[in-house]
């Protein structure tokens, strides 16, 4: 390798050490119990999940800078068994899922039961392999922890409704990769009708081959890999591409909401969870002309053997 080369690539190892530094720090990781090697692996684990095993240091560095460093430390230390960091949540936590509870239940008893089970689920009381687990070692850190416990709390409220009714669990029919549509008769979702009719506007904007990216990684669970060669680019370009359509999703959507009265606050609040990972019914959107125009082209282009 070149001279250059190698200051190069020290150079880049030298930048990505000094932001996961800074991170750490702010993250409040080593006042829960987080040493940096262990919040390090957390890091990693996030880059090897939502990043290509080939991915730039700047996909990498900016992933990482858009965590939520002490929301992620304070999750994964609760999930890892730390009394302090127990306590912090509880206090942060505590008023706010009883909250949510009530408002996924319109019910007392209910919400409080709800919550009660949420707590179990969250400290780790279960076990497996003779380890604890916690549904907070799952959270990382790509949107605030208060919507994700949301989405965990109106989840699991239709799993119970559903064991109840003897019907296959939310859960099962996400791992089996079925997009999940709430029957009218069913419990609803804490879900504010101006963000559907939001979203839907949005994606009803976007261009063929952005809702075929869309629908094929979110709803048809397609490998970046899988839709690189679909489209004949490289792992990397999807994955950036999905990275600005999540961003330019956002504001697009928080931009529309405002148009439908929301302030700003309310607005983001509205849609705490990561767009990249909205819940909103959009399979009947994305899947309208997913081929498009554009791929179709594409195809046309092609050399007729295949070369």
């Amino acid at each position: 390798m070149p001279k250059d080369g190698v200051q190069s690539v020290v150079e880049l190892s030298a930048g990505l050490d000094s932001l996961l530094a800074g991170i750490y720090e702010r993250s409040r990781a080593e006042e829960f119990g987080l040493t940096r090697q262990h919040f390090e692996e957390v890091l990693q684990e996030i880059a090897r999940k939502y990043l290509p095993t080939d991915a730039a240091h700047s996909d990498v560095r900016e992933l990482y800078a858009s965590l939520r460093a002490e929301e992620l430390a304070l999750a994964r230390a609760c999930a890892a068994g730390n009394e302090h960091a127990w306590e912090v949540f509880l206090t942060r936590y505590r008023v706010k899922l009883y909250d949510i509870a009530g408002y996924i239940t319109k019910e007392s008893s209910a919400a409080r039961e709800l919550a009660d089970s949420i707590y179990a689920e969250l400290y780790g009381t279960a076990t497996r392999d003779g380890q604890r687990t916690s549904k907070l070692a799952s959270y990382t850190g790509r949107g605030s922890l208060e919507g994700w416990l949301r989405t965990v709390m109106a989840q699991e409220h239709i799993n119970r409704y559903r064991r109840q009714r003897r019907l296959v669990s939310l859960d099962e029919e996400t791992e089996d990769g079925i997009q999940f549509a709430t029957p009218e008769a069913e419990p609803a979702i804490a879900v504010d009708p101006r963000v559907e009719a939001a979203t839907d506007e949005v994606l009803a904007a976007l261009p063929s081959e952005d809702r075929f990216v869309l629908a094929s990684y979110f709803l048809d669970n397609r490998t970046l890999a899988e839709i690189a060669r679909t489209l004949g680019v490289h792992e990397s370009t999807i994955s950036r591409k999905l990275d600005k359509l999540a961003k330019s999703l956002r504001k697009q959507i928080l931009a529309s909401l405002g148009r439908r009265g929301m302030s700003r606050r309310q607005a983001q609040e509205a849609i705490e969870v990561d767009v990249r990972d909205l819940r909103v019914n959009i399979r009947n959107r994305l899947a309208q002309e997913t081929a498009g125009p554009a791929f179709s082209k594409k195809k046309a282009e092609a050399p007729a053997d295949g070369s």
